[in-house]
């Protein structure tokens, strides 16, 4: 049986000078908007004053989009029964190959899913990676940036601004004690991290790894999480997520708050002794977008773990 837990080794001597918190965030209905959109949720507690078809169709058209990233760009026509819950899982049975001339139409990838084949799955993880990390505007031509664009103005004006808004929010989250903006990359440690102080995000979804990646990717969420830390719960559920997390980067110092919108990510983050903040669609809430706040934030972590350092000496001075 293959350990699924992300490979990260720690020094003992840890440098740790303030505490870093791990934000884990849920994704759809969260920082993202598309069913509730398809399904007339989001319009429905508005009691009217939106236009529920027009909600409709700009559902439709992020899904259009995102089922054409992922069959273009990601494989999965030939990947999609295939779900790993992090692009790392594989990672063990990847020689390290130059893909750079590699013939992924032609390698033979099927069933069963013996080790042959997981190491063309790891190989397609990996490229995956890759792009992710170089973004859309590296893969798509100037008409589909142009409609992509349009689509995100469209929805975060149909939205109030949830899109942007909660984007500002993970760049707050980064910013609280990151030295430069250098700092932050996908090629960051847990190591590095914990060194640096720095806070970091991790999304855990219930949706399959590969349409999740594609959407961090459309609803440009792509320079607050880097692709190795977007986890799926599809099949192991949140709980084990979360522990994989917590083993990936635990420490004393380390806090852990949990944002989303679903009753499973409630149970886990309680189960796991976090804090964690539920996201409300209804316009009144304020834990929704806009709306939420790094205040508020902090004030669910401070419940759990007691006020940090650095909050202690705002309150001193």
């Amino acid at each position: 049986m293959v350990d699924r837990t992300p490979a990260v080794t720690f020094g003992e001597d840890r440098e740790i000078s303030k505490p870093t918190t791990v934000y884990i965030w849920d994704m759809d209905e969260t920082l993202i908007l598309l069913k509730s959109l398809l399904d007339g949720t989001y319009a429905g507690v508005f009691n009217g004053l939106k236009d529920t078809k027009k909600g409709f169709d700009i559902g439709k058209h992020w899904e259009n989009h995102i089922l054409r990233v992922c069959d273009e760009f990601f494989f999965y026509e030939v990947i999609e029964n295939y779900n790993e819950p992090f692009l790392d899982a594989l990672s063990e049975y990847d020689d390290g190959r130059d893909l750079s001339n590699y013939d992924f139409s032609n390698d033979g990838f099927s069933s069963p899913y013996d080790d042959a084949n997981k190491r063309k799955l790891a190989y397609r993880h990996r490229s995956i990676a890759e792009k992710y990390s170089q973004g859309l505007h590296k893969v798509l031509d100037q008409q589909l940036i142009k409609l992509w664009n349009d689509l995100y103005s469209l929805t975060d004006s149909y939205t109030g601004g949830w899109l942007s808004s909660a984007h500002a929010l993970l760049e707050q989250t980064l910013a609280k004690t990151k030295t430069s903006a250098s700092d932050h990359s996908s090629e960051m440690t847990p190591r590095s991290i914990m060194t640096k102080g720095q806070s970091i995000n991790v999304l855990v979804t219930s949706g399959s790894l590969v349409p999740s990646l594609a959407k961090c990717l459309l609803y440009r969420l792509d320079d607050v999480i880097s692709a190795n830390n977007v986890y799926s719960s599809w099949e192991v559920g949140k709980l084990q997520c979360f522990s994989w997390i917590k083993e990936r980067f635990g420490s004393p110092n380390v806090r852990f708050c949990v944002i989303g919108d679903g009753t499973e990510e409630c149970a886990a983050a309680e189960t796991m002794r976090w804090p964690f903040i539920k996201i409300d669609l209804r316009p009144a809430s304020p834990y929704r977008f806009p709306g939420l706040t790094m205040e508020m934030v902090q004030s669910h972590i401070d419940v759990i773990y007691g006020p940090s350092d650095s909050e202690d000496e705002k309150m001193k001075g």
